[in-house]
């Protein structure tokens, strides 16, 4: 068994590319549109798993567009997506002057929380140990949920 890729339905394909690409730090390795089924398929990877992705062995994020629905009923139980970061606190930073909103902040120095502009949960876990405690991090309040 190998683990191959999860998909989410976004309901706006430009908004949430810039979120996951130009905001979070994805790279999209491919895209398939579909004209008779009316729906476009990008698929991301991780920058640490570009190599892996050109053999279709890394595990990739599918964005899936519909391109006539554009409103989903999320759920919690679909949990959330986790990467692993070289810097919890420098993509936190990147992240937040992009303008997204850290749900939970990385008071622990190891994990905190975001969101898609389609609500989808994204943890980020320091790669490692923790980074020691720092501001403005330790004493950021939750915003929302997570």
């Amino acid at each position: 068994m190998e683990y191959l890729h999860t998909m989410v339905r976004v309901s706006n394909l430009e908004q949430s590319l810039d979120f996951f690409c130009n905001k979070f730090g994805l790279v999209e390795v491919r895209r398939t549109e579909n004209e008779k089924g009316r729906f476009t398929l990008v698929f991301l990877a991780a920058p640490g798993d570009l190599e892996k992705a050109k053999d279709t062995k890394a595990p990739l994020l599918e964005l899936t567009y519909n391109w006539d629905e554009h409103e989903y009923a999320g759920g919690r139980n679909f949990g959330h997506l986790a990467y692993r970061v070289d810097d919890i606190y420098e993509i936190c930073q990147r992240l937040m002057d992009a303008g997204v909103t850290i749900n939970r902040p990385p008071r622990d120095g190891y994990m905190a929380f975001v969101k898609t502009p389609d609500n989808i949960s994204i943890e980020l876990l320091q790669r490692g140990e923790p980074k020691p405690a720092q501001e403005p991090w330790a004493s950021m309040p939750n915003t929302g949920s997570w």
